[in-house]
């Protein structure tokens, strides 16, 4: 197994949490409290190995601190794994095993949901932890945070359709759109309204027919590789990570990638290979911050408010404007601009909460 040590040496702390009476097997990665307790979902997923676990978790975790830091969050990065098929492994004593596990952290990790969890979990959770947010709209939650990630990624494919071809709308472009579960059925219907021509694929054919039965001029074709051969304007990935590959790159017909998937670069030179193309890429971790909003709105003293926390989210238009903008005027990729502006962000409130950072 990968020394995490060795892995992460950037990670303030990395727990495993094991409760063989209930099949609990969880990672938690906190990256950075720099700007405050870090936040981050819990995703259930069998993983083929501890060790994929492990590195899944660590680059959440750091996504999560540049997310926080680009939403203007005062929070941290931090995300949780909990290894197996959530189908038939999570019951209420597995998550309330896990609530007692996050309960130990004492607040330097805050939890919510991602891929395999629902509001309805969290509130499990929250029986043994009071370190949650994402619970049902009935137990004074936000409800379901996939709500206003679509609409953060909206707002950010506005402004990349923007810089690429100078207006906002996407009325009129073709976009596919790749998993059309909690977030890209959303962002799907945002499209929609805008006046763009959808074409989507997911494996699971039940998530199909209900976006089918909802918006039945949708296209559906058969397979991601079916998707990025199709002559589209934009091309969103939103299902899991390492969806932009080499060999996806050399096929896609798109000049705008922005999607809701988490850790898109299969690995760093494929941004090259983007802009060696001339495709426009959002950074994912700009544009698919509008969950982290709405979760996060929920710590407000004076309880959640959707539209607070839509107003702030509507901002990634903003943030994703200004990212673009200095990659172009710096000549480096959109990824490393964002990370600027995130690191300094840290950098410079971490050094007014007195937490030095390099």
């Amino acid at each position: 197994m990968t020394d995490p040590f060795d892995l992460a040496p950037e990670h303030e702390q990395v727990v495993f949490a094991n409760d063989p009476a209930t099949g609990l097997r969880a990672i938690v990665a906190i990256h950075s409290t720099a700007l405050g307790p870090a936040l981050g979902g819990t995703r259930f997923h069998p993983y083929a190995t501890t060790d994929a676990a492990l590195r899944d978790v660590l680059d959440l975790s750091r996504g999560m601190s540049y997310k926080a830091a680009l939403a203007g969050l005062d929070l941290g990065g931090g995300k949780a794994v909990i290894i197996g098929d959530p189908r038939t492994l999570k019951s209420e004593a597995l998550l309330r095993a896990y609530g007692r596990f996050v309960q130990s952290l004492g607040g330097r990790y805050r939890t919510a949901c991602d891929v395999g969890t629902f509001s309805v979990d969290m509130d499990q959770v929250a029986r043994e932890c009071d370190h949650v947010t994402g619970r049902t709209v009935a137990h004074g939650g936000a409800g379901d945070s996939s709500v206003l990630t679509a609409y953060g990624v909206f707002q950010g494919m506005r402004a990349a359709a923007e810089a690429a071809w100078g207006g906002t709308s996407l009325a009129g472009r073709t976009v596919g759109v790749a998993g059309v579960g909690k977030v890209g059925r959303h962002l799907v219907r945002h499209l929609v309204e805008d006046g763009a021509d959808v074409v989507v694929t997911d494996p699971w054919q039940p998530a199909l027919d209900t976006l089918v039965a909802d918006h039945p001029e949708v296209r559906v074709v058969a397979s991601t590789a079916a998707l990025v051969a199709e002559p589209l304007d934009v091309y969103a990935p939103c299902a899991l990570g390492g969806a932009l590959t080499d060999e996806v790159v050399a096929v896609l017909r798109a000049r705008v990638v922005c999607g809701a998937a988490n850790n898109q670069l299969a690995h760093p030179g494929v941004e090259k290979s983007l802009a060696d193309r001339g495709i426009v890429y959002a950074p994912d971790y700009c544009v698919n911050a509008g969950g982290l909003i709405q979760v996060a709105d929920e710590i407000d003293p004076s309880g959640f408010s959707f539209e607070r926390a839509q107003q702030r989210a509507s901002g990634i238009f903003e943030t994703t404007r200004d990212v673009l903008a200095l990659a172009v005027r710096d000549g480096v990729s959109p990824a490393l601009a964002a990370d600027r502006l995130a690191e300094a962000r840290m950098r410079d409130v971490g050094r007014l909460r007195g937490i030095w950072i390099s």
